[in-house]
């Protein structure tokens, strides 16, 4: 049952575009995918806590959190066969976990958490805080932006993840990554 929580396997590059909420991440998501024609994969959360939010006014829950990481790899499993040489992610089970344990005292399904570090990704972009805030129904801590970065950030460094810090503008964001990008991909080149 556990298998809908895991990663296909892939040859292709796959990228994780992580940080706290309202730091760009999808918009450059949207960039990278443009730029190396391929698909993205969005975030699954958004739709599943906005649909919850309209139909019944609630938020995120503790046990809201596998239904989404279901949901998330769900999508990816699909779309990572309609990508390119890329695959650009939105986020990943990995965001999931430090959500739950930024918003529920600590703790993290252990289903979530073992596939969360069991799938593997070739990089991070750890998106910074530098971006104006924007609210909307779903995001709630816009005086907790330095706190949640902080433990994004401790997380990639705790589990040993290949991520670039994102900072800037549009463009500067999107120039470091591609740049980033295009190593792995010589890289990957080279070595076949």
């Amino acid at each position: 049952m556990e298998e809908k929580y895991k990663q296909k396997d892939s040859d292709i590059v796959k990228v994780v575009l992580f940080g706290p909420e309202s730091t760009g991440k999808t918009t450059l998501s949207e960039q990278l995918a443009r730029y190396y024609n391929t698909v993205w994969v969005p975030e699954y959360a958004r739709e599943y806590l906005q649909n919850k939010w309209n139909n019944e006014r609630k938020t995120c829950e503790p046990e809201d959190l596998l239904p989404i990481a279901e949901g998330q790899m769900r999508l990816e499993n699909d779309l990572v066969t309609k990508a390119t040489d890329v695959l650009i992610c939105d986020t990943d089970l990995l965001e999931t976990k430090v959500y739950s344990e930024a918003y529920y005292l600590g703790s993290c399904d252990p289903v979530l958490e073992r596939y969360a570090l069991q799938n593997t990704y070739d990089i991070y972009f750890l998106t910074y805080i530098d971006v104006p805030w924007e609210a909307d129904d779903l995001r709630d801590k816009p005086n907790h932006r330095e706190e949640m970065f902080k433990h994004f950030e401790n997380t990639l460094v705790k589990y040993n993840r290949n991520f670039v810090l994102l900072k800037g503008g549009k463009k500067e964001r999107l120039q470091k990554a591609v740049k980033h990008i295009d190593k792995i991909l010589k890289e990957k080149r080279d070595s076949r």
